[in-house]
């Protein structure tokens, strides 16, 4: 069983590395991205939804991909280096229904300056995706996956990474008619050694959503790349 659940997830890494290279958006301006930034959220619901009892086996994007079978929301921004920026956001509580919603504007003067000097600091570069979590021995599969996804422009380098959380169904099969035994979530966490570092920047996005807020418009999605489950 740990076998297949691990199978799963090397599923699921290069969808966690399209959500980057895709670019997240694409953009008309001319001005420089400094700082692209998406936090993604898929819930299973392994045990509702039975055909999909394998966690995150059916993960995919693109074609045949395109599914959307599961509620998940994503929050993605981009920014460029003269402080324009755009926000999008998607909810889907509805399998099959997603709402989108996006705002642009300009950061203030301080805002960016802030933005600038905390995507600079040397914790901050020094981080890089780390490897998948080390799943318990009794896994099953995943029931909801969390993804930060970041892409920084450092004077011309640029900079990805990819933080994931997990929370995995555990618990041994005890025989073909009973199905498995009931046993405690396993809640994993690859980017636990960068939560200090990086809450400066996320109370920050924070803070630029809750701004955005009475801005959002209904819109096509364009920036956010979303993590399908077909």
């Amino acid at each position: 069983m740990r076998a297949v659940v691990n199978a799963h997830r090397f599923k699921l890494l290069p969808i966690l590395a399209i959500l980057i290279t895709s670019g997240i958006g694409v953009c008309q301006t001319p001005s420089t991205p400094l700082l692209r930034l998406q936090q993604s959220r898929a819930y299973l619901n392994i045990d509702a939804n039975v055909q999909h009892g394998m966690g995150l086996y059916g993960i995919t994007y693109g074609n045949p991909g395109d599914v959307w079978q599961y509620p998940n929301s994503l929050s993605c921004l981009v920014v460029y280096d003269d402080g324009k920026y755009v926000l999008e956001k998607r909810e889907e509580a509805t399998v099959g229904k997603p709402k989108v919603k996006r705002a642009e504007g300009n950061l203030e003067a301080d805002d960016l300056q802030r933005l600038k000097i905390l995507l600079e600091d040397d914790a901050i570069k020094q981080i890089k995706t780390p490897s998948m979590p080390v799943l318990p021995n009794d896994s099953q599969a995943v029931r909801d996956i969390e993804s930060l996804d970041a892409e920084i422009n450092h004077s011309g380098a640029t900079q990805r990474f990819t933080l994931v959380k997990e929370r995995v169904k555990t618990g041994a099969i005890t025989s073909a008619t009973t199905g498995p035994s009931t046993g405690m979530d396993a809640y994993l966490d690859n980017g636990a050694p960068y939560k200090k570092t990086l809450s400066p920047l996320l109370k920050w996005f924070e803070g630029v959503q809750k701004k955005s807020k009475s801005e959002l418009k209904e819109s096509k999605p364009q920036y956010c790349a979303p993590m399908n489950i077909g």
